[in-house]
């Protein structure tokens, strides 16, 4: 299973936010940001700090993608 953060790049244009402005706001740090910038797995905790800032749940900053070969 791959993870999407497309969902959350497209809340920051909308509220024209920079990614360095998200990193203060939500108190994370650059290697987080940097893993999710790959589509690698973060820690539940940044999501939901992510998550209290941009006023929203989990669902709207990323994606689970199933593997072609799972179904």
């Amino acid at each position: 299973m791959a993870v999407s953060y497309d969902r959350l790049w497209h809340i920051l244009i909308d509220k024209h936010w920079s990614k360095t402005k998200l990193i203060k706001e939500a108190k994370i740090s650059t290697n987080a940001m940097a893993k999710m910038g790959k589509g690698q797995d973060v820690r539940v905790e940044t999501l939901v700090k992510i998550c209290s800032v941009l006023n929203c749940t989990i669902d709207d900053i990323m994606e689970i993608i199933p593997d072609p070969e799972e179904n």
